[in-house]
């Protein structure tokens, strides 16, 4: 019953990462930690992915439920090791090649935009940071930029730009943000 999935692979947790409030999903949380071992809780729910490769991570991002990322982080921080949060929740990808922090700008969230940023910086090197956050892209080649101004987010164009400015030089933010070239 806890680790339970749907026909679209969808765990209660993921379910309560897209529709429920903070308190709902943190009580699904206790009861898997009361019934389930450290393994289960790692594997089919925090690392869970859906049949279109979604985490809780990306459902929370998409609904701009900082609260619930909040909760998840903190989880994530007490069950899984540096390598699992930074491969698997903050550059984990869904089948459209999309990681939270693209869905966060999808969303129109700044702050869970910024939050994913500062989580970003404690567990990437600044190589990642640049080239698997800030000008990663989907599948259909878009980064965080492309799909700011694709919703038209001013608000987080300009945060991406500061951004930029801290950790791209002045030919990456030319060449990967205005000209999207691999120059």
């Amino acid at each position: 019953m806890f680790s339970a999935t749907n026909n679209m692979r969808n765990t209660a947790c993921h379910l309560g990462a897209i529709f429920s409030e903070p308190d709902v999903l943190q009580k699904i949380w206790d009861w898997n930690k009361e019934n389930l071992t450290a393994e289960e809780l790692k594997y089919k729910l925090l690392l869970a992915t859906n049949n279109m490769e979604n985490t809780t991570c990306h459902f929370a991002a998409k609904r701009g439920k900082l609260d619930l990322l909040q909760e998840m982080w903190e989880w994530a921080k007490e069950n899984l090791t540096t390598v699992e949060i930074k491969n698997n929740l903050l550059l984990a990808t869904d089948s459209d090649g999309n990681t939270a922090w693209h869905w966060a700008i999808e969303c129109g969230e700044l702050d869970v935009l910024q939050e994913i940023w500062e989580w970003a910086k404690e567990k990437l090197t600044t190589d990642e940071l640049k080239y698997k956050l800030l000008l990663a892209t989907d599948r259909r080649g878009n980064t965080a930029w492309h799909k700011a101004a694709n919703w038209g987010e001013l608000d987080l164009l300009q945060q991406i730009w500061e951004w930029a400015e801290e950790i791209l030089t002045t030919e990456e933010r030319k060449n990967k943000l205005f000209l999207a070239s691999d120059s």
